[in-house]
């Protein structure tokens, strides 16, 4: 009994690993075929019937593949760091590979790539702007994460111009926030701004007390 269960787990990653490459070599296929398709046949009079069928088989293919491969990203990153790590990369992971799936769409319906790259960067700059200091902290996180001057648990010193000085325990690492625990509860600080403060490992209140004890 012990060592059936690690067999059945490894059988499902196994498994989920053939699914998410079959899915992924259908959409390749329907990119590649789609779009010399479109290339030799843009006169054919059911060319655009196919373009559109090839274009929804793409979109279900590309989005399940996307979607399966970030979710194995984030379980990797989760299991070598924290969860909000693997929640991190997943995200991330997820948002470019929407985008890539979006833009192979566009080529098999034959949608100019001059045009799609003048209308992603304006909607880029628009977006950009509109959430500035929601991507910031994302990408924030990462850094931190990655970086790991701390980690959930550890008690530190902030030391930032616009919130003081802190001695803090750390109680969660999230995608746009940090909790930590001060004598006066609990409080949620952006990830940008950890990430331009100064921040420095504290003893434990064991440690300490055992130094003292030691020392005398």
């Amino acid at each position: 009994m012990t060592h059936a269960k690690p067999r059945l787990s490894s059988n499902l990653r196994a498994s989920e690993l053939l699914t998410t490459v079959v899915i992924g070599l259908i959409a390749l296929a329907t990119l590649i075929v789609g779009t010399h398709f479109q290339k030799f046949h843009a006169t054919s009079s059911h060319s655009r019937l196919f373009e559109w069928i090839a274009a929804v088989l793409l979109l279900v293919t590309g989005v399940l593949t996307v979607r399966r491969v970030a979710t194995a990203m984030g379980r990797m990153i989760t299991r070598r760091s924290v969860k909000s790590a693997g929640a991190a990369v997943r995200l991330v992971a997820t948002g470019i590979g929407y985008v890539i799936v979006l833009f192979a769409i566009f080529a098999v319906l034959g949608v100019s790539a001059q045009r799609l790259l003048i209308g992603a960067g304006v909607a880029g700059v628009v977006l950009g702007i509109a959430a500035q200091q929601s991507l910031a902290n994302i990408f924030a996180s990462l850094v931190l994460l990655f970086a790991r001057p701390f980690g959930v648990g550890d008690h530190i010193r902030i030391r930032s111009a616009s919130i003081g000085v802190l001695d803090v325990w750390v109680e969660g690492i999230g995608l746009t926030y940090v909790t930590v625990r001060t004598d006066d509860g609990l409080l949620m600080i952006p990830n940008s701004a950890m990430l331009a403060s100064g921040i420095g490992q504290l003893a434990n209140a064991a440690e300490t007390t055992s130094s003292g004890d030691d020392a005398r």
